[in-house]
């Protein structure tokens, strides 16, 4: 990595810690962290169970074992991410009763979703067709994913130490995050060794450090397009008791 991409990077993990911190802490922004938390995690499940299996049937044990075990980690997190919104009586909205919003140009029935600025960058060049479970590239999967559960790791712990003890949700919620962040732990170090056993030492860092410089990039995209007004995310939550959404959105 080199000095400047070592600057950004540590620019953009502060900046992302402190905005990340902020809304966990506040009982306002929280439930919907939470919810965007809960679905990236049992959101990756199918994606990694399809990994595991296509691993087994190349014939390498040791992966699809390793993988298998990350599904089995990421729906737990998922659970206790939906549990702890539960506790706040909120859960993740119901997107098939949200109407899908149109414009001249997605009339089209073959107009794709739009990636959000961050996903669309770090995996610039990369068709959607190119990330899936049956066709990835193994490299491509291994070091992106390493750098994502490595930075992950860092930014769980953090905001679990944001969260005061004076109550038992926060409370509860800060053991199940230490929790996540010593799995993620886990999984970046399986991914590192995953990429070791293919190829060695020099082309892996070189390999890990094309995805750290990729995040940096996709940091200042997702950054960017936030402070120009873009990518703004609607409410993910809505009260456990109803149907009703909530008007909290992630700055």
């Amino acid at each position: 990595m080199n000095l400047l991409t070592y600057i950004m990077h540590l620019a953009g993990s502060g900046a992302s810690a402190y905005f990340s911190a902020l809304q966990i802490r506040d009982i306002k922004t929280r439930p919907n962290i939470l919810a965007g938390f809960q679905l990236a995690e049992s959101g990756s499940v199918p994606f990694l169970t399809n990994l595991s299996q296509r691993a087994a049937k190349e014939g390498d044990t040791w992966l699809a074992e390793k993988l298998a075990k990350h599904a089995e980690d990421e729906n737990r997190h998922g659970q206790i991410f939906a549990n702890a919104l539960k506790q706040l009586d909120k859960k993740v909205i119901d997107f098939k009763n949200i109407p899908k919003e149109t414009s001249p140009d997605t009339n089209d029935k073959k107009s794709k979703p739009r990636r959000n600025s961050f996903f669309a960058t770090y995996y610039e060049g990369y068709s959607s067709e190119q990330l899936k479970a049956e066709c990835i590239d193994w490299n491509v999967f291994m070091a992106s994913t390493y750098i994502l559960e490595l930075d992950a790791s860092k930014d769980f712990a953090r905001m679990a130490k944001v969260l005061p003890d004076n109550d038992s949700k926060s409370r509860n919620l800060k053991l199940g995050m230490l929790s996540i962040a010593k799995d993620e732990t886990t999984h970046a170090a399986y991914l590192y060794e995953a990429m070791t056993r293919r190829m060695s030492v020099t082309q892996v860092e070189q390999l890990v450090d094309e995805w750290r410089a990729r995040k940096v990039n996709a940091i200042t995209a997702y950054v960017t397009n936030k402070l120009q007004g873009k990518d703004n995310q609607r409410s993910l939550v809505e009260d456990e008791s109803s149907n009703k959404e909530t008007e909290l959105i992630i700055v």
